[in-house]
Parts: structure tokens; C-alpha cells; sequence
């Protein structure tokens, strides 16, 4: 299973690579005798580099609205102005777009005209980071891969908004106003493809129904979850990597083999009120614990395995992958137990 996570992140980042290595050779081969043809279509707002001429830079401009894009841009910046309104004018000849980012404006969804979005066929990323939305814009994008709206007022995802969005791989809602009553049971559905979903800081009191499926990072810090329901991470058998930190689970309502799923390998709850420490996988590799109320720590009851068998198994065997484990801020006293290092013998750090 770790082989195949890995595999899959390692190819993501070959992709990209490969991608951001074509964009630069045709800049690189780009006739400099066609830069003056360039600058003479950019905004007076904005600035054209000649190296790298499908893109928009007009960032920081203290632009009150969008300029008229060129046809020719691929990648658009506009963040941290004050723009409120995002119209169709400004985006009739701009057909190849393939990024936009919006952060840091003043967009509300009044001021986003009905269908612009979704007329954007060819774009993959949209960034909407702290502006004043109050739900997810819609329609969307078909072909939307990354979808990015951190820091708003959202409080609303309108029915059926992802249904289509079958390319989604990153989903980003952390630091808006989120209730359960907003996550339905059909709320994700469509996103076939979605790899890391983040509700951070959001005022969520359970965890969410319905995460999609193929889901490898689910980020829940500083909500006030309390309950991990029975076979909870079933429906999600490709998560990897889990931060619940800032909550307020307890051992109560952590079932007892809440966490003892063989997909995990990255382990966060941080800032909690966790009197013990949960039963794992063997095959977990982070595990954070810190600023919990944990007294003690026993290693032959954490241990995945029985003592006697990780001490036959040794470096060769199917030993517990355990490498990092954080216990500060709890109410341990050293020396570490020596059955934790019998048991985790892959271990290379232990913070206590």
C-alpha cells in the first residue's frame, strides 16, 4: 500500500515537472523579434514578461476590476487587489486560460456573473483565497483540477455543485464557516479523482459523510469534532494522510480500532484530550500525539504486534513502520519505555 501511495504522489510530481520543463522550452525558444508585439497587447495595468509571454502578471496593482486579457494567456495573476466583481467582458478573447488566481480581493458571489466560470473551458486552476464569498461559486469549470477557497465567509455548497468535476484533485475550504449541516451525504459526489480535501477551521462538530473515495489527505484541524463513527475510514480506504489536531476527541469517542487502518501513514492528533494512546496499524509511520492528557505511555499495549514477535522479527521481518512519534505537552515522564523501542524498530525520533 505504501508502495502505491508513494508511486502515485511521485508520479504527480513527474507530471508537473515534465509540464513546467515544455512551458520553459518554448519560452526559451520564443523569437525575440515577436516581444514587442507582446508588450504592445498588455494592459497598461499589468506587466508582460517577454520570457514568458502567456503569462498576465497583474497582481498588486490596486486594480478595482479586470482588465481585457489577451488571447494568448495561459496563466493570469490578479491577487491582492480590490476587485469585487468578476464579469464575461474582460475574458471573451482569454480561451486558453489554464490559471487564475484571485486571492486577496473583495469577490463576493453577487459579483461573480452568472456562467463566466464554467465558460473558462481549458482552465485547471482556480485560486480564490480570502475574499468575501459566502458559499462555492457555481457553475464550475469542467475541467477544474485544482480549486482553491480558503479564508472566506463559506457557509453553503449549493446541491450538485462538484457533480461534473470529475478531474478535481485538491479541494481547499480550510478557514471558512462551515456547519455539518452544510456536508451532505451527496455534497462530494462527482469528485471521482479528488486526492486532498481540506475542511480545516471550519466549525464542524462530526466528521463529514460521504468523503470521496480515492481521497489520500483529509484535513480537519481545528474544528471541535468529538466522535470517530464506527468503520468511519472503510468508505475511505486510500487516506494516508489524517490531521484531526485542534479537536476534542477523547478516548470515548474514538472506537477501538478507530485508527487501526492499514492506509494511514501519517497520523495527526495533536490538541486533544486523549488520555491514551489509540490503537494503530503497523503500517503507520508519523504518529502525533502531543498537548493531549496522556500520564503514561505502555509500550507493550501500544505495540501492533505482540512484544515477543517484534523481537524475533527484528530489522528483517514485518516489523511496525513507526519512524516519528511526538508525545510533548502531555504529562509523560522519560526515560521511553523499552518496549517501545523493541517494538518500533524502525523508530528515529520520539519527542516526549
Amino acid at each position: 500500500m505504501t508502495l502505491k501511495v508513494y508511486t502515485s504522489l511521485l508520479l504527480l510530481f513527474l507530471v508537473n515537472s515534465v509540464w513546467a520543463r515544455t512551458v520553459r522550452q518554448v519560452y526559451d525558444e520564443l523569437d525575440p523579434e515577436h516581444w514587442s508585439h507582446y508588450t504592445s497587447e498588455c494592459p497598461r495595468e499589468c506587466f508582460c514578461p517577454p520570457s514568458f509571454p502567456n503569462a498576465l502578471y497583474c497582481d498588486n496593482k490596486g486594480l478595482k476590476e479586470i482588465p481585457a486579457i489577451p488571447a494568448r494567456i495561459w496563466y493570469l495573476y490578479l491577487q491582492n487587489n480590490l476587485i469585487e466583481t468578476v464579469s464575461e467582458k474582460p475574458f471573451v478573447n482569454a480561451t486558453h486560460l489554464r490559471w487564475i488566481n484571485l486571492n486577496k480581493n473583495k469577490i463576493t458571489n453577487s459579483g461573480i456573473e452568472s456562467g463566466v466560470l464554467s465558460k473558462l473551458k481549458k482552465l485547471l486552476y482556480l485560486f480564490l483565497e480570502d475574499n468575501e464569498l459566502e458559499e462555492v461559486p457555481a457553475p464550475l469549470p469542467v475541467g477544474l483540477e485544482q480549486l482553491r477557497l480558503a479564508r472566506n465567509k463559506i457557509s453553503r455548497i449549493p446541491e450538485g455543485v462538484f457533480n461534473n468535476l470529475e478531474n478535481l484533485t485538491m479541494l481547499d475550504l480550510h478557514h471558512n464557516s462551515l456547519l455539518d449541516s452544510a456536508l451532505q451525504s451527496d455534497t462530494f459526489q462527482g469528485l471521482n479523482n479528488l486526492m486532498q480535501l481540506n475542511i480545516a477551521k471550519n466549525s464542524l462538530k462530526k466528521m463529514p459523510l460521504s468523503i470521496p473515495a480515492n481521497t489520500l489527505q483529509l484535513f480537519l484541524d481545528n474544528n471541535s469534532i468529538e466522535v470517530i463513527p464506527e468503520n468511519y475510514f472503510s468508505a475511505i480506504p486510500k487516506v494516508t494522510f489524517l490531521r484531526l489536531n485542534y479537536n476534542k476527541l477523547s478516548d470515548d469517542g474514538i472506537p477501538p480500532n478507530g485508527f487501526n487502518v492499514s492506509s494511514i501513514l501519517d497520523l495527526q492528533l495533536s490538541h486533544n484530550q486523549l488520555t491514551k494512546i489509540p490503537p494503530i496499524n503497523a503500517q503507520l509511520e508519523h504518529l502525533h500525539l502531543d498537548h493531549n492528557r496522556i500520564k503514561s505511555v505502555n509500550g507493550t499495549q501500544m505495540c501492533p504486534v505482540s512484544i515477543a514477535i517484534a523481537e524475533d522479527y527484528g530489522f528483517y521481518g514485518n516489523t511496525p513502520r513507526l519512524r516519528y512519534l511526538r508525545l510533548d505537552g502531555n504529562e509523560i515522564q522519560p526515560p521511553i519505555p523499552l518496549d517501545i523501542m523493541i517494538c518500533f524498530r524502525l523508530l528515529q525520533a520520539v519527542i516526549i
